[in-house]
């Protein structure tokens, strides 16, 4: 039974929804819908100019509407008052094939179609800044390895504590909180979830995070690598498949190496397989190359990942599975859209699935000091053109995502890679005024 928004409002005193959908660029965009008009909003969906945010639209498409999905609603816990509502993009009457949320639902219901339920937990990273983003915002944070520095923590405990409240009023089950391998970056963990929940979940953390750092006078950013010489803003994802019910864990087999069964290694060959083209979505800017490429931090390690490798429980490769019946996807990066996420490691992995993909032998190295005595194993994107030429040549991942999508995503982000490299930098400057 669907939950009605009106009623939801009376019994909470919210006065306004936000009701919200995300881009192909990750932006969030929400119109302010006062509780008055909310019934109306959940039959016919709040309108959008579509070309006015970055989906691949003219100005002379017909209104988009937001049709919010009342199973998402989550009242503010900073604001009572509001309720965030994640929303679908449908436009004469048909639902919008480009839009992430669209296509992630689209995926989940093939997925269900063979009989699997895919589970998933993120772990996004971010930096708290000053709120001109210059500097991060501890004077105090100098530590060369300040990874669970616990007086860096407790500088920060009324930010840190007030998130993880929100969490865990909304019962999302945290379990962790740590200051990150960088000056100034944290990481807070909840429980993991179905693909949509755990991507309306991601959608609003990113969300909730720059709110409430913003009433304390700073800023957060996800941005993948903010600051030269430290770790950058990484999101992995643990990732296991079930039976429809939720009960049985198809990825689970003890007799297994690592504790992961056939259906599991395949599921992860169908990763390996798409890796390189898997960048241009888990790795969705410019800058989120200076992550993955890194020269080595401050603190000794970028754990990061640059080679298409995998593992058992070892931080320096791209997959590493940590215990039976999951692996880790150690590539996104803060900037990651939460829905494309999903979609990808769940398009990735039924293609391994379908084809009886092979992930490859593992390796036990440490990635960062002996990757070199790899040869077999493919290097990740070295840049964003890089990696969207690479999913552009994956024709079976670009169907599996769909072609509308596929092509509307290339579109915008050439046209952003093409505004990247029509800027002048004080780097060329530096280089080459005297040559």
């Amino acid at each position: 039974m669907t939950l009605d928004l009106l009623t939801f409002a009376k019994e909470r005193d919210i006065k306004y929804f936000m009701i919200s959908y995300t881009d192909l660029f990750g932006g969030q965009r929400a119109k302010l819908v006062p509780a008055q008009a909310i019934a109306d909003m959940q039959a016919d969906g709040a309108g959008f100019a579509g070309f006015a945010t970055w989906l691949d639209l003219t100005p002379a498409h017909p209104d988009l509407f937001a049709m919010p999905d009342a199973s998402s609603v989550i009242q503010l816990p900073w604001k009572k008052d509001v309720a965030w509502v994640a929303a679908d993009c449908v436009m004469d009457d048909k639902p919008v094939d480009q839009a992430p949320r669209v296509l992630l639902k689209r995926l989940i219901d093939e997925a269900a179609k063979e009989g699997l339920r895919v589970k998933t937990g993120v772990e996004p990273e971010f930096f708290l800044i000053s709120p001109d983003g210059s500097v991060i915002s501890d004077q105090y944070d100098t530590a060369e390895k300040p990874c669970y520095d616990q007086q860096a923590v407790m500088r920060r405990y009324d930010v840190i504590a007030e998130i993880c409240d929100a969490m865990l009023e909304l019962g999302w089950k945290p379990y962790q909180n740590d200051h990150e391998d960088a000056n100034g970056q944290f990481e807070m963990n909840w429980e993991y979830d179905d693909a949509l929940q755990t991507a309306d979940k991601h959608s609003f953390f990113k969300f909730m995070v720059k709110s409430i750092a913003e009433k304390h006078g700073l800023r957060a950013t996800f941005m993948p690598k903010p600051f030269k010489g430290l770790t950058g803003n990484g999101c992995h994802a643990h990732i296991s498949v079930w039976d429809l019910e939720g009960k049985t864990n198809a990825f689970a087999d003890k007799a297994m190496p690592f504790g992961l069964s056939a259906k599991g290694r395949t599921f992860l060959g169908g990763i390996m397989k798409h890796a390189s083209a898997l960048a241009a979505i888990t790795n969705p800017t410019v800058n989120s190359y200076k992550r993955i490429n890194a020269p080595r931090t401050i603190s000794g390690a970028t754990w990061a990942p640059n080679s298409v490798t995998w593992t058992g429980n070892n931080r320096t490769h791209m997959v590493r599975v940590p215990g039976p019946g999951r692996f880790e996807l150690r590539l996104p990066d803060g900037a990651v859209n939460p829905y494309l996420l999903q979609a990808i490691i769940i398009a990735a992995g039924l293609s391994g699935l379908r084809t009886n993909a092979d992930p490859g032998p593992h390796h036990d190295i440490d990635m960062y000091k002996d990757g070199h005595t790899v040869k077999d194993a493919p290097k990740l994107p070295l840049n964003l053109l890089d990696a969207l030429r690479e999913y552009d040549k994956d024709e079976e991942l670009k169907a599996a995502l769909g072609l509308e999508f596929s092509a509307s995503y290339l579109k915008l982000k050439h046209i952003e890679w093409n505004n990247y490299a029509s800027q002048f930098t004080e780097w060329e400057r530096q280089t080459t005024l005297d040559i």
